[in-house]
């Protein structure tokens, strides 16, 4: 026999060897395979170190909801549900940006919250956010990404990107100081004199009283049109988003979902009573989840004029429910439809008219009308109307 030969035997021979004595243990040795329930105590009874009880339980349940493999659908720990809820009510610490799962399993970025640190890296809609502290992450562990991104103000966090422009893809590495993040949902302003301006970057609890608070003011000073901005807003609390629907609606469905069953888990419509100013929406890949309800709505009721880009194409409703001991579940439950009976989730919602915006924009809104392509559509549209 050949040397090379008789290395492949032996490497072989070795591998039978130890695959036989990892087969002996896993199966108990007594010819009995393990009961999968009884797999806990026996992790407990033969594992070579300590086992952290609190720990392990968390896991489980960690596990249980990453074997849906649906990226929107999480348990999280005491501190987590603190963090999630933190979120909600529109104050927390970290970097300030929006993300979500990504069709490529890379977590992509929604959009920066306006003058978080990240927005002031230059850090953009469609970013993809592949490292943090030099761990790789994916879609799967958007959690455990978020977790590391948030902190103590005034520390400092390593973010690697992967960055599209154009046809160039690279990859760039941003430290960031994390910092108190306040996001005022709602914010509003004026073009031209007699045009409204509101614009919303998420929704939250209040929004839709604040944006009510913002519409009644514009109305006294009588605007002519209004122009209502969902750029960059990832979403946030559906509630929000039919009330602030209702606004611009005299009647007719705001929005409905639907379980696995096909069961109707609840159906929205409008009350009477709304604004009949002029209306654009603007839109882009960034505007999300609940955006795209409000902007389904207004969009098949023929209410208002959509401009700006493709949204971002999510459909799916998810229930936050806390544990008695701490902790909660996100779980996706059911899935929404427009008054059209459209389910836009990973399709979107195309815009009537399609305006691109520059790559080299140094921004968008009020503060940056001279370079906004979009925002000066809106205006030409609400001036010709």
């Amino acid at each position: 026999m050949c040397m090379k030969k008789r290395n492949v035997v032996l490497v072989l021979a070795l591998l039978l060897i130890t695959n036989g004595f990892t087969l002996f243990f896993a199966w108990g040795g007594n010819g009995q395979a393990l009961k999968e329930l009884a797999l806990e105590t026996y992790i407990e009874k033969n594992y070579l170190r300590e086992v952290d009880k609190g720990a392990f339980n968390q896991g489980k349940l960690k596990g249980i909801v990453a074997a849906l493999e649906d990226p929107y659908s999480a348990y999280f720990t005491p501190e987590e549900y603190q963090a999630l809820l933190e979120t909600t009510r529109g104050k927390f610490y970290g970097i300030g940006v929006q993300i979500a799962p990504g069709e490529d399993n890379l977590i992509t970025v929604v959009a920066p919250i306006k003058g978080s640190p990240a927005d002031q890296a230059g850090i953009q809609s469609g970013d993809k956010i592949i490292k943090v502290e030099d761990q790789e992450v994916t879609a799967e562990k958007m959690d455990q990404a978020v977790d590391m991104m948030r902190g103590e103000k005034g520390t400092q966090v390593q973010v690697t990107l992967l960055k599209k422009r154009g046809d160039k893809v690279h990859m760039e590495e941003v430290s960031l100081l994390r910092d108190e993040i306040k996001t005022e949902s709602v914010i509003s302003g004026s073009l031209e004199g007699d045009i409204g301006y509101i614009g919303l970057t998420s929704f939250e609890e209040d929004s839709s009283e604040d944006f009510k608070a913002a519409l009644e003011v514009h109305e006294k000073n009588g605007v002519k049109g209004l122009v209502v901005d969902l750029r960059g807003n990832p979403g946030g609390i559906l509630e929000e988003a039919v009330a602030i629907a209702d606004l611009f609606l005299e009647e007719g469905n705001i929005v409905y979902a639907t379980d696995k069953s096909g069961k109707k888990v609840f159906d929205f419509y409008a009350e009477e009573g709304a604004t009949d100013l002029p209306l654009v929406l603007l839109v882009n890949q960034g505007s999300a989840s609940a955006s795209e309800i409000l902007a389904g709505a207004l969009k098949d009721h023929g209410r208002g004029v959509l401009i700006g880009e493709k949204t971002f194409g999510k459909g799916v409703v998810q229930t936050v429910t806390p544990f008695l001991g701490g902790g909660g579940l996100k779980l996706t439950t059911s899935e929404y439809f427009t008054p059209a009976g459209v389910n836009i989730h990973g399709k979107g919602i195309e815009p009537d008219q399609v305006i691109s915006l520059p790559e080299d924009v140094e921004g968008i809104g009020l503060d940056y009308l001279d370079q906004d392509l979009q925002l000066q559509g809106a205006l030409a549209y609400l001036k010709k109307k």
